[in-house]
Parts: C-alpha cells; sequence; structure tokens
C-alpha cells in the first residue's frame, strides 16, 4: 500500500516541481494500491504541486453527443477511468465547461486557467485549456498508460490544421454549476480513414525519446512517461511538416530522416 509521502517522493524523483504545471492521464491499475485510493493520489499531486496547477483531464466525449446534446458539468460522468471520476466532482478545484474535453484543475490560477471552456468550437481547439498546455510549459505525466492517452497531441493537430479530424458540429447545452444554462456548440473528433487516430499516437515514440520530449519515472507500481508539452509541439509540428502521408491513420514507424537530424538539437 504506497503512502501520500512515497508518492510525492517518485515526484521528486521524476523532476517536478512544486511550481509547475502538471495534467496527468493514469491507469489506477497500473500505480497498485494507495492509501485512501484515486483521491489519494489526488491529494498527493495536489499537496506536492502547492505553488503550481495540477490538471486531470474529466472527458465526457463518451456520453456527450448528438443523441446527448447536454453537458451538464455537476453530474456528467468522465468517461475515461476512476480517477478522472473521482476528480470530477471534488470541491477543492473547478472542472471546465468544455463539453467533450474537459478538466478538473487544482490551484491558485486554477479558475482562470479553465475560463471560457464552453466556447470552445472543439474539445481540443488551440484556445482551449489543451492548447494553451505548451504556453504553460506543462509536464503531461502518462502513468501506467502510453501516447495513445496523450490528448494533448490531439490540440496539436487541431492547432497545426492537420485535415480529416473533426466531424460536424452540434448543437448543445451547457449546466454550469450554479443551474444557468447556456446554448453552444462543438464538433467532436472524427477521422475518416481511422476510427481512433489516437491508437496511433505510440507512433510518435521513437522520435519522442531521440528528441528528448519525455523521459521516464515511477508512480507507485507504474512506468511514467514525463512528456515536456512545448517540446511534444514542436516536435510533432515538425514532423507533420515533413510529411508526405497522414502520421496517425494506421501504425507505422515514423521515417528516421524526419528527425534525425535535428537530434542534439
Amino acid at each position: 500500500m504506497f503512502t501520500k509521502e512515497q508518492l510525492k517522493k517518485q515526484m521528486a524523483e521524476m523532476g517536478l516541481k512544486a511550481d509547475d504545471t502538471v495534467l496527468i492521464h493514469t491507469s489506477m491499475r497500473a500505480i497498485g494500491p494507495v492509501e485512501g485510493g484515486a483521491d489519494g493520489v489526488i491529494d498527493a499531486f495536489c499537496e506536492y504541486l502547492s505553488e503550481g496547477l495540477f490538471i486531470v483531464p474529466t472527458h465526457t466525449w463518451g456520453t456527450v453527443s448528438p443523441a446527448h446534446p447536454v453537458y451538464d458539468v455537476r453530474t456528467e460522468k468522465p468517461c475515461i477511468g476512476a480517477l478522472p471520476c473521482a476528480a470530477a466532482f471534488r470541491s477543492d478545484g473547478v472542472r471546465s465547461m468544455n463539453a467533450t474535453h474537459s478538466v478538473w484543475a487544482h490551484g491558485a490560477r486554477a479558475a482562470e486557467f479553465v475560463a471560457g471552456e464552453e466556447s470552445v468550437y472543439n474539445g481540443t481547439a488551440p484556445q482551449s485549456c489543451w492548447g494553451r498546455l505548451k504556453d504553460e510549459n506543462a509536464k503531461i505525466l502518462l502513468i501506467g498508460v502510453g501516447n495513445e492517452r496523450n490528448t494533448f497531441i490531439h490540440a496539436v493537430e487541431e492547432t497545426i490544421g492537420v485535415p480529416d479530424r473533426t466531424g460536424k458540429l452540434f448543437e448543445l447545452t451547457h449546466i454550469y454549476a450554479d443551474g444557468h444554462t447556456r446554448k453552444g456548440s462543438i464538433k467532436p473528433h472524427s477521422c475518416s480513414k481511422c476510427p481512433d487516430v489516437s491508437a496511433n499516437f505510440p507512433n510518435f515514440e521513437k522520435p519522442f525519446n531521440m528528441l528528448g520530449v519525455q523521459h521516464f519515472g515511477q508512480l507507485g507500481n507504474a512506468g511514467v512517461r514525463v512528456v515536456d508539452a512545448a517540446r511534444c509541439a514542436a516536435v510533432v509540428t515538425m514532423l507533420w511538416q515533413k510529411a508526405d502521408y497522414d502520421l496517425c491513420v494506421q501504425r507505422r514507424e515514423i521515417p528516421e530522416e524526419y528527425y534525425l537530424e535535428s537530434v542534439g538539437e
């Protein structure tokens, strides 16, 4: 059974600082037993990042759709795992109004960071929390999962205009924490050639390792990829600029000539 203090020691060992902006994607099963369960993990991060910003994805793209065009921030359950479900309704942070790709944020700047999310046209649009992670010099922790769970790559693709990544705009209703409502609209992720392009984001694994986008650590029993968001954005952008095919519609190793000349820069 891991304690919060043990988890915080591992955070220090992977290079996290108290004033960092950190977003986590997690597998609680991979982490193993923790005092307090998922809430214990969240508490450990909140305490460790005492001067920073801690962010947990609380996605609802699995339920908010044209068939269910309502996002109620008070009740809409995340579709991506145990820890997001624990975070989404905690009162010590703020959950964003992004209808499909919301986040829960903790820290002095949390409310400021998530403000305006109800206006994004796509869940990972450049002006969304996701698009701004690079400006935050955020660290994205993939805890017991791989880059197939790295939602930020969607934001990079959206920022650089990768084609065939969004579906048709649909109208919806946002319901806020105080119960008032607002009409809005959003485009879901969609690709005509591949139902789940994120399943092929591990195509970036080798260039990420070669170009210093990520380093490795451990939390509980789980291996952790510590991804530098700004560096990730720069490398994914560079690879797309050199590509003559869609990098993510199938599992395919990215040609080394796209990036080896950048090693050491």
